[in-house]
């Protein structure tokens, strides 16, 4: 059985091989929001097309037509380079493509071309203390006073909000109208008077959350996403670009390329770990998933091209499997260096910056953030298999 693209696709490979041999030394080491190396990078990713690849000129993209192929061919070449794939977060993976959707003429030309160029950070304003995995309950509200909204409340759990330039937020316009309806969808600036952000350190011990509070923030009336008190349309757009982008499977294959080479080089009793069977299946198996989630996302793809493909139920298994998988590649690295995989921080004898450490916990969380894994499964079989909702219990 022969599964190669074909030759027609050989020499658009040769293409990306060509360009990670001549510009992998220039790639940054880590990704940095604010870096001028990263920014850099970005720039040039989006102008060979290893970035952005679909997104129009008009909007800072390379405006490329879609090919599922030669997206697959990008992803393999520089999981196995181990490549820096650029720039990623809520504003280009979430918000870009519902502008592109839903945004007007306005919105699309104000904030695509700064956002994918790394230039324009954004942060996600959904979450409330009382509106978690029940989000249409968020009570957060904006009343029109003019030509301006004027918005109070509470976000909890916001990603980035003290690093972010902008915020796309839900909030409530119509108390009156059903949980469900009665919301809008609205960007504005995190500079704007009446915003105070309070840091909350997650369980790798950084500052990655935050508690946003909202004041009489005054934001202008054209800012919204969509039309007033539909915004839960919206919200569900970018709740699933979220659910795939959470842990893509590019990047677990590139951090399976990294174990591979732990194991190449890691020994017990003078035996190298890719030797021994018991490791090695783990790999395997691990290697399979990974596989089976490369596969589903090439089906992803090709739907967005043939609109008639029903992929509702390969859409939502995405965050589920992908964030799972990702917490046991990063385990059984850390498993592979023994002793010294339980070192941290300015452990003397620590691997990879301490990436694989920092990674587990991370991934621990996402299986809890973004619709717990429980969620999920609830999700997926009440909507993908037609499962029936679980009881409610009479108040």
């Amino acid at each position: 059985m022969d599964l190669s693209f074909g030759n027609e696709y050989k020499v658009f490979r040769e293409e990306v091989r060509s360009f990670i041999e001549q510009y992998k030394d220039k790639q940054p080491t880590q990704v940095a929001l604010r870096g001028e190396e990263s920014l850099a990078w970005q720039k040039l990713l989006i102008e060979h097309g290893y970035h952005s690849r679909t997104i129009p000129k008009e909007y800072g993209g390379y405006g490329a037509e879609a090919d599922i192929i030669k997206s697959r061919i990008i992803a393999e070449e520089f999981s196995t380079a181990q490549m820096n794939t650029g720039l990623g977060g809520q504003g280009i993976s979430m918000l870009t493509p519902v502008l592109l959707e839903m945004g007007s003429s306005e919105q699309k030309q104000q904030f695509i071309k700064p956002t994918i160029h790394g230039e324009m950070v954004w942060c996600q304003g959904y979450s409330e203390p009382g509106a978690g995995s029940d989000l249409a309950s968020l009570t957060t509200k904006a009343e029109l006073d003019g030509d301006e909204w004027v918005i109070n409340g509470q976000k909890i759990w916001t990603s980035s909000a003290h690093v972010a330039d902008c915020i796309f937020c839900l909030v409530r316009t119509e108390p009156e109208a059903p949980k469900h309806q009665g919301i809008s969808f609205l960007l504005f600036r995190m500079d704007t008077p009446g915003i105070e952000i309070r840091p909350l350190i997650d369980m790798t011990g950084n500052h990655n959350f935050n508690e946003v509070f909202f004041t009489d923030v005054r934001v202008p009336k054209q800012q919204i996403v969509g039309k007033r008190g539909q915004g839960w349309l919206v919200a569900n757009a970018i709740l699933g670009h979220e659910r795939g982008s959470l842990a893509p499977p590019d990047a677990a294959e590139t951090r399976l390329n990294g174990v591979i080479d732990l194991m190449q080089t890691e020994t017990i009793a003078g035996e190298k770990l890719i030797d021994n069977p018991v490791y090695r299946d783990r790999l395997v198996k691990l290697q399979g998933r990974a596989m089976a989630m490369r596969f589903n996302d090439m089906r992803l793809l090709s739907a967005r091209i043939n609109k008639n493909q029903d992929v509702k139920l390969a859409g939502m298994i995405v965050k589920l499997m992908s964030t799972e998988l990702r917490h046991e590649i990063e385990g059984l690295a850390i498993d592979v260096m023994g002793e010294t995989g339980l070192s941290f921080e300015d452990n003397p004898y620590l691997r990879g910056n301490g990436s694989w450490q920092y990674q587990y916990m991370f991934f621990l969380g996402l299986i809890i953030g973004g619709g717990t894994s429980q969620i999920q499964k609830n999700i997926i079989s009440e909507r993908g298999l037609d499962m029936p909702k679980e009881p409610k219990v009479t108040k």
